[in-house]
């Protein structure tokens, strides 16, 4: 009876230890989790009245929104990299 109790309270505290170490796995994994709240976007789009997209963390500008829209990233990507490295901007 004593060793029946104990083998189910071992198998609760091995089933504990595996959980939390599976939610550390998963916690490693995803990393930060940031909130899509409003103000913490990467890039601000405006089309109206005038056209300019501006990377919030670099300060990069543009007036091409289509272009951005469409996919070219590389100035953004750029002035990204260059502010997290310390470069000065190009």
């Amino acid at each position: 009876m004593n060793k029946e109790r104990a083998l189910k309270i071992l198998k609760a505290k091995l089933l504990v230890i595996a959980q939390e170490q599976k939610a550390r796995e998963v916690s490693e994994i995803r990393g930060d989790m940031v909130s899509a709240d409003f103000g913490s976007q990467i890039r601000n789009y405006v089309m109206h009245p005038y056209k300019l997209v501006k990377d919030t963390r670099s300060g990069e500008e543009t007036s091409d929104v289509q272009g951005v829209l469409d996919g070219d990233l590389d100035p953004f990507l750029d002035a990204y990299l260059r502010s997290s490295s310390g470069l000065p901007p190009a």
